[in-house]
């Protein structure tokens, strides 16, 4: 796994399997999100298949999809409210880590300007 810490209490990776969920569970992270949608490509896991092998290690987990064609107003304000409930740390991952970094970034964004969801 290529686990790319952004701070302490966030971390990115590209696509996880339900079986490195292990893993992430041994490292400390206490919450996933998944930022891909299911089916952008055909051999990627199923949200599901990760979140069940999550619930069975009690770790959090939220699905914010964004398509590779850029962030929506509605994924960033779900990310912001992730960012509040979730516990922490929190591991997220895209195809590559991208839309994960990028996403946080707005989210902090906002929430230093004072915007909540």
């Amino acid at each position: 796994m290529d686990i790319r810490k952004i701070d302490d209490d966030y971390s990115v990776s590209p696509q996880i399997e339900p079986e490195d969920v292990d893993i992430v569970s041994l490292l400390g992270f206490r919450s996933i999100v998944c930022h891909r949608p299911d089916k952008e490509q055909a051999d990627q896991p199923t949200f599901a298949s990760i979140a069940e092998r999550a619930a069975q290690l009690d770790i959090a987990v939220r699905h914010i999809p964004v398509l590779s064609s850029g962030l929506t107003d509605e994924a960033v304000s779900d990310m912001v409210q992730a960012l509040g409930d979730l516990p922490r740390p929190i591991l997220a991952y895209c195809r590559s880590g991208a839309r994960s970094t990028k996403i946080h970034e707005q989210a902090l964004l906002l929430l230093r300007v004072g915007v909540r969801s």
